[in-house]
């Protein structure tokens, strides 16, 4: 025995092929098929439930299992750190850092002055561009221009049915 190891370090270990459980060397059983593959199995009994053809992840007492209905794992379970985002300051297209700075550095009501502003001005545009379209009309045609009256339909007046039912 070497320090305080167990006297298995050094020797071959198996592994069960329905249990997952480690064989000690002189354990188990082992089953060679017919198409030369191994099948090393801890006892009879696992020998048994592989040769029903039982499955391992629904048989309770299995690693599979176990490791399916996260069984027995609370040591090596930690909670992980997120990770906190890093927040970068970047220029965007149109805007350099400092432009963005001093927009985030003002006042909102100067802000919202400005915006009120901007949009005064483009709705003041917009009513010259119309008044513009309005004047072209009234020098295309000399005179304001007056909706035509739709024309009368005449409509006939239907002839007296003759006979009474049918």
């Amino acid at each position: 025995r070497l320090g305080n190891q167990p006297y298995w370090i050094n020797m071959k270990l198996e592994l069960c092929q329905f249990s997952g459980y480690k064989i000690l060397p002189g354990h188990g059983k082992r089953l060679i098929r017919t198409d030369g593959k191994v099948l090393n199995f801890l006892n009879s009994k696992c020998a048994a439930c592989y040769m029903m053809k039982r499955n391992p992840r629904n048989t309770a007492w299995t690693v599979l299992y176990r490791r399916k209905h996260k069984k027995g794992s609370e040591e090596e379970v930690k909670r992980r750190r997120a990770r906190r985002n890093v927040k970068y300051e970047r220029a965007v297209v149109g805007a350099t850092l400092s432009e963005i700075r001093t927009k985030r550095d003002q006042k909102p009501e100067v802000r919202k002055a400005q915006r009120e502003q901007l949009i005064r001005a483009a709705k003041e545009k917009a009513k010259q561009k119309e008044d513009k379209k309005k004047l072209q009309k009234l020098g295309q045609a000399g005179k304001p221009l007056q909706q035509k009256q739709k024309a009368t339909k005449v409509v006939k007046a239907a002839a007296p049915k003759v006979g009474g039912k049918r």
